[in-house]
């Protein structure tokens, strides 16, 4: 039996995940475990959270409290809402456990008695200020490559490059602005370029390889490799587990990919059988598959790879499927700036299988996609209401309405109908293969494809009309848009489960579904079969809940599309708004974004806070002073981790924007009518 091990990118324990996490590797990882399992194949799928190194001590230092707090909340966050989401993992661990410290220390010495690690002599940056050595994360600056601000001391997210402190123009202290000095250290470092012949060998192999990580790797192997000091002078991490280096850790990007080996081996502990996990890491005959974003593809491709060739025990990367960014608005999402659409929140408002489908159908697989809601809303109304929703409802409706609710018996087939069925017996194998090429987005696409074929063949064989002049004929064009179904219930499962389990409780008559569900099942409905009552499963997403959510990612209404009128309201519906004179006392930029600015106001005797996304317009002195108008009324909500109580009006047009201002001294709190 065909064995795989798969892996999605271990998340870090500061934050929770967010919409550009799934669509990079979560997702696209569960829905290739699932078809596996779906094929009866032996398939292990683990994860878990990446909880040392500096993004966890800076948030600790943030809200003044542990590091060991701040892992512990967002460890329950990630896993509780990943669960919620459909995705699931034989296990989900911790990079923070004592099994993880031990392993990644007995890897460390391994490689140190094998000669790949070797202590020298640095220059780091150091505080004077806050008197401490500053690890990568704690410096900030211009990337040397790409000019890009922002750049941090161990990575450029901008152009991906892996960089070190020293080489970042202006370089900041994170914790205090201040410049830093460079002071020497001494550090260990992996001897990167001793493997980097193995590693080129080893790649030229991976022909069917994506060209994103091939194009990458080639790059770097022609700059050529180097040693990379792998300890840091931080207090919150891995031990090094050697005498003269007491107060260092592993440097987490290290450390934190042995984790997917701690993980397996957690999980055949906790089935009780200690030495099960060794098939998955030592048998040449298992597929390892790590599932990534871009942004990872020099640890995954080159630093991992190459830890494993120094070891010499572990097998190598299989596949490496790494996807390009999901962007909101040509932005990429940032746990570190709060520019997100975070997945426990939209978790409180959406069932899982609209962003499921919508992400995987907009999936950034080859190139940037970018994320917007109102092609999310469009997307669930057109496509999965309009279409595979509507299909699955009118089917079993009429079934029920005029067949007693049961399959029926067919006659013989039209030859529409045998072109449908054909194209229905091809559907498994087609989406399999599109799946093992780790191509969701077309399997998905191709789902999709024979549904709308199986609504256009329901509208031409007419069954309203023919049960009665030919009942017959009415029965054959229902038992195939049923059978459509049923072979739907299938092939959805990697990508919409909770649909998908859905539709399978209507086949078994509402029953709860015991028995495994099979890719490739009977091909044929037995007819008599009854049938579950039918069920709205997508329902339309109206423009009032988008806009909640519009407002919440960017601070203030979105216009309508140049040159068309919003939709009609009455004089009543108008005479809700509560607009009001307000005067801003107070403006600043919100901190940690960069287009929102807080805004202290005054309505009547009332002070309040607004928060509006203008920065790009406005600075904060620009407006302290102005009577603007408010929409008073306006229920409160947390924009980017600020409260903003009302919301100020503004006109825009393709390049400008201008906040609405009075003309007069009118008093702060008068009625705008």
């Amino acid at each position: 039996m065909k064995r795989i091990l798969v892996t999605s990118a271990l998340p870090y324990a500061n934050g929770s995940i967010h919409l550009g996490q799934l669509a990079g590797c979560y997702l696209p990882a569960d829905i290739y475990t699932r078809y596996q399992r779906l094929m009866g194949r032996d398939v292990l799928h683990i994860c878990g959270t990446d909880e040392h190194g500096v993004p966890i001590t800076l948030r600790a230092e943030e809200e003044k409290i542990t590091p060991r707090e701040i892992v512990d909340r967002f460890y329950t966050d990630i896993r509780r809402s990943l669960e919620a989401f459909g995705i699931h993992y034989d296990n989900f661990s911790r990079t923070s456990l004592p099994l993880h410290h031990k392993i990644a220390q007995d890897f460390f010495l391994k490689l140190y008695q094998k000669g790949y690690l070797v202590p020298k002599n640095q220059t780091q940056f150091y505080c004077t200020y806050d008197k401490r050595f500053l690890a990568d994360r704690y410096i900030e600056g211009s990337c040397p490559y790409c000019k890009a601000e922002g750049a941090r001391g161990d990575q450029c997210e901008n152009c991906g490059k892996w960089l070190e402190p020293t080489k970042l123009i202006q370089p900041k202290c994170k914790i205090c602005g201040r410049t830093p000095e460079l002071r020497e250290t001494r550090h260990w470092f992996f001897q990167l370029d001793k493997v980097q012949k193995e590693l080129e060998e080893w790649m030229r192999r991976k022909t069917t390889w994506k060209e994103n990580v091939l194009r990458f790797s080639e790059g770097w192997f022609r700059e050529g490799l180097t040693e990379r000091s792998i300890t840091r002078d931080i207090d919150w991490g891995v031990p090094v587990p050697l005498p003269e280096a007491k107060e260092k850790v592993i440097y987490v990007w290290f450390e934190a990919l042995i984790g997917y080996i701690s993980a397996t081996v957690e999980w055949a502990e906790k089935k009780g059988d200690p030495n099960a996990w060794r098939p998955y890491w030592f048998d040449p005959e298992t597929q390892l598959v790590h599932f990534i974003g871009k942004d990872n593809i020099v640890f995954h491709a080159i630093v991992w790879p190459g830890m494993l060739l120094a070891h010499g025990d572990y097998i190598l990367p299989s596949e490496i499927p790494a996807n390009e960014f999901l962007t909101i608005k040509g932005e990429k999402f940032s746990t570190s700036r709060n520019l997100a659409v975070w997945l426990p929140d939209v978790l409180k408002t959406f069932e899982p299988d609209l962003f499921r489908y919508a992400l995987t159908i907009n999936s950034p697989e080859k190139r940037d996609a970018d994320f917007s809601w109102e092609d999310f809303q469009k997307r669930n109304n057109t496509e999965l209401a309009d279409i595979l929703g509507n299909f699955v409802n009118r089917t079993l409706s009429f079934t029920h309405q005029y067949l007693d609710g049961k399959v029926p018996e067919p006659s013989d087939f039209s030859e529409e109908d045998q072109k449908i069925l054909k194209k229905l017996e091809r559907l498994p194998k087609e989406v399999g293969g599109l799946l093992e090429k780790f191509e969701a987005k077309r399997a998905l696409k191709a789902v999709m494809k024979i549904t709308k074929e199986a609504n256009r063949h329901f509208d031409s064989r007419e069954p309203w009309r023919t049960r009665k002049g030919d009942p017959a004929d009415c029965r054959t064009a229902l038992f195939v848009s049923l059978q459509v179904i049923e072979v739907l219930s299938r092939v959805l499962d990697p990508f919409l489960p909770f649909t998908s389990k859905k539709i399978q409780q209507t086949f078994s008559n509402g029953k709860r579904v015991h028995q495994p569900l099979r890719w490739e099942g009977d091909s044929q409905l037995e007819h008599g079969r009854p049938l579950g009552k039918p069920e709205i499963l997508f329902p339309k997403l109206e423009d009032e809940i988008i806009q909640i959510q519009v407002e919440k990612l960017y601070g203030r209404p979105q216009p309508a599309p140049k040159g068309e009128i919003m939709e009609e309201i009455s004089i009543d519906e108008f005479k809700k708004l509560d607009l009001r004179v307000a005067e801003v006392l107070k403006a600043e930029q919100a901190e940690g974004t960069k287009n929102l600015i807080r805004l202290q106001i005054k309505v009547g005797e009332e002070e309040r806070q607004i928060v509006a996304g203008i920065a790009q317009w406005y600075s904060p002195e620009e407006i302290i002073g102005k009577r603007i108008i408010v929409l008073a009324n306006l229920k409160p909500a947390v924009i980017r981790g600020f409260e903003s109580k009302g919301m100020l009006l503004a006109a825009q047009d393709d390049s400008e924007l201008s906040i609405v201002v009075l003309d007069k001294p009118l008093k702060s709190g008068a009625k705008v009518s």
